[in-house]
């Protein structure tokens, strides 16, 4: 292969036939006639090969050796030495000099040391090669087994939450052919409400599985907040009532618009709404519980508040909740509906904010960019990987 070589040498003569010989090879050549002009082209032209006399006034050929393997240690540097310069072509060496050359040169001899050279530079290209694509496959196969080892957790989480599920759906079924043999009107509506209830819960579930499975890239338009929120406080208020626990709206109608993908970003809010109700049916320790549901504009953000008087969570609870595969709910559980929430809010710029105290209840902020810009969506997800705790 035809290269870019440097000749130096203090001899106009030697350089000349040097340069004449190397062209002739199909070589592109440059020439300096001391060591400072020499670096002054390499580190312009850069050229893989260098061809120096050891001898020559001022840097003589050891120093600049040692200059180029600072500056780019792959450089091939071919030391030109006199019969007499045996020790100084062997201390080349070990200043790591690819090999040297007695004069008067022989341009076989120097045809030879090329080829020493290319075979060097080709050696170290393939190497390279080799161990990127080794870095590649072990990053494969490290991904694969990450993506294997989160298969075989979101298996036995959502097998697990499955079998409770169908257990609450049993007990449902139950109700209504119990209802529905006796005529008995109250229990035929509790039973109708869990099978309701349980079905809504594996509609989820696929919802969340189906968003882990494959992330999409969001579909944003403008969205009239008042109107978002107030279909969120119809589409869950009516349950949550259903379930005996009182539900209150405060949607700021002068809130405006903002910028989101208003299926993907309900989903993420249900998810939300479905632990606030959790918290509040796990809760024995009151008789009134209470979601409240905000949403109105804070400076730049549109802010989304679900509030419940639940059991709440401890700290550390707080710190796992967003975590793939963590679940407090038991059998009821996946893990995933808070892990892809917080993926939602993420993927629009967001940010989530939980405050919660065992006994009292949790509030869940949610903050979404009223522009939903590529540059606030790196900022924020760079500041806020974590839930941040209010």
């Amino acid at each position: 292969m035809k290269r870019q070589i440097l000749i130096v040498d203090d001899e106009k003569d030697i350089r000349d036939v040097l340069a004449m010989a190397l062209a002739d090879m199909g070589h592109d050549v440059l020439t300096a006639g001391e060591g400072e002009q020499a670096l002054r082209l390499f580190r312009e032209a850069s050229p893989p090969i260098v061809v120096t006399d050891i001898k020559m006034p001022g840097m003589d050929g050891i120093d600049l050796l040692q200059k180029l393997k600072q500056e780019n240690p792959e450089t091939e540097v071919i030391m030109i030495t006199g019969h007499g310069d045996l020790d100084l072509a062997i201390r080349s060496l070990k200043c790591e000099a690819t090999d040297f050359i007695t004069k008067p040169i022989n341009i076989d001899v120097l045809e030879i040391a090329l080829r020493r050279v290319e075979e060097r530079i080709v050696t170290r290209r393939q190497l390279r090669e080799y161990t990127e694509h080794l870095e590649q496959l072990i990053r494969e196969k490290s991904e694969l087994q990450s993506r294997l080892s989160s298969l075989g957790l979101m298996i036995g989480s959502i097998s697990h939450g499955i079998k409770g599920l169908l257990t609450g759906l049993d007990g449902g079924i139950y109700l209504v052919d119990s209802g529905l043999s006796k005529k008995d009107p109250r229990t035929l509506a509790e039973g109708w409400g869990a099978v309701k209830l349980t079905i809504s819960r594996i509609r989820k579930m696929m919802l969340d599985i189906l968003y882990y499975a494959k992330e999409r890239e969001l579909k944003t338009e403008r969205v009239d907040v008042a109107r978002f929120a107030g279909q969120l406080a119809t589409l869950f208020g009516k349950r949550i009532q259903e379930l005996h626990i009182e539900f209150v709206s405060e949607v700021d109608p002068l809130a405006g618009e903002f910028e989101a993908d208003p299926t993907y970003l309900q989903a993420a809010l249900a998810n939300i709404f479905d632990n606030a109700v959790d918290a509040c049916l796990k809760d024995d320790s009151k008789m009134d519980h209470r979601i409240v549901f905000n949403a109105h504009r804070a400076a730049d953000d549109i802010t989304f508040e679900i509030i419940d008087n639940g059991v709440g969570m401890d700290s550390e609870t707080q710190k796992k909740i967003f975590t793939l595969f963590f679940s407090s709910k038991g059998a009821e559980g996946t893990g995933l509906g808070l892990f892809v929430t917080q993926k939602i809010v993420e993927q629009h710029g967001g940010r989530i904010k939980v405050r919660s105290v065992i006994g009292h209840g949790s509030v869940f902020r949610v903050l979404i960019p009223q522009r939903a810009t590529a540059e606030a969506h790196h900022n924020r997800n760079a500041e806020h990987r974590l839930p941040v705790l209010l």
